[in-house]
């Protein structure tokens, strides 16, 4: 259940790259996870917006700069959080509202290898305390989907985190950033259709926690049959 990631929204995949700020260019770089390091390459993942390649996928370009990184998008409907003092208020009331959040910019970075899609998307984002906010943990929900765009799209992968951003005061503006470094798939043939792909981000409040399938119950052990008394 993606909660409504599911519906069609037109689309222009070439030239979707957001500026990043070098926060998130760095972390988008030598990160492999979402945590910070003080030890983060000074590349720029918007220098190199097409895909690398260790081995050649079959039926792709002899160049490999032909091949174009899916861009990413922020998804329609999806760019703002709003949490209200009420969890069963959909969309609280400007007096009710506690904490908004927004997306301000995303990166990505391909690396292609025995024909599968290797991707890193960092998405940062900011959350400001409402009118009936304060300090406390905002739990963030986070999706990152990838669609092949068409007639009739088709989800390739999807990925979603919980985030959390600590307010620390009554006003208070958190920025938060989240790189999601194992994003893979197989590299479409022909190699050109990954032209059609598109990254989506957005807040997802449909999701909700993973559920473990029910354990089966062991059948009862049967008792032996009693043994007639002899007389």
């Amino acid at each position: 259940m993606l909660g409504g990631w599911d519906q069609k929204v037109p689309v222009k995949v070439r030239g979707l790259a957001l500026a990043a700020t070098p926060l998130l260019a760095l972390l988008l770089a030598g990160c492999g996870s979402s945590s910070l390091s003080s030890s983060l390459s000074s590349l720029n993942v918007f220098d190199s917006n097409k895909a690398t390649t260790g081995a050649a996928a079959e039926g792709a370009p002899a160049d490999p700069s032909d091949i174009e990184c899916p861009g990413v998008t922020v998804r329609s409907g999806a760019a703002t959080l709003m949490i209200g003092d009420n969890s069963k208020t959909a969309q609280p009331g400007v007096l009710s509202l506690r904490y908004q959040g927004t997306i301000i910019r995303t990166a990505r970075e391909c690396n292609v290898t025995a024909g599968v899609v290797t991707m890193k998307v960092g998405v940062e984002g900011r959350v400001i305390t409402g009118p009936a906010g304060g300090p406390g943990t905002v739990d963030v929900p986070l999706r990152i989907a990838i669609v092949q765009e068409g007639v009739n799209p088709k989800p390739i992968v999807s990925k979603f985190a919980h985030i959390p951003v600590v307010i620390a005061s009554d006003n208070d503006r958190v920025t938060f950033t989240h790189v999601e470094s194992d994003i893979t798939f197989p590299m479409p043939v022909p190699a050109g259709d990954i032209d059609t792909y598109v990254v989506y981000v957005g807040f997802d409040t449909m999701a909700g926690p993973e559920k473990k399938p029910p354990a089966k119950r062991k059948p009862a052990a049967k008792k032996p049959a009693a043994k007639p008394k002899q007389g």
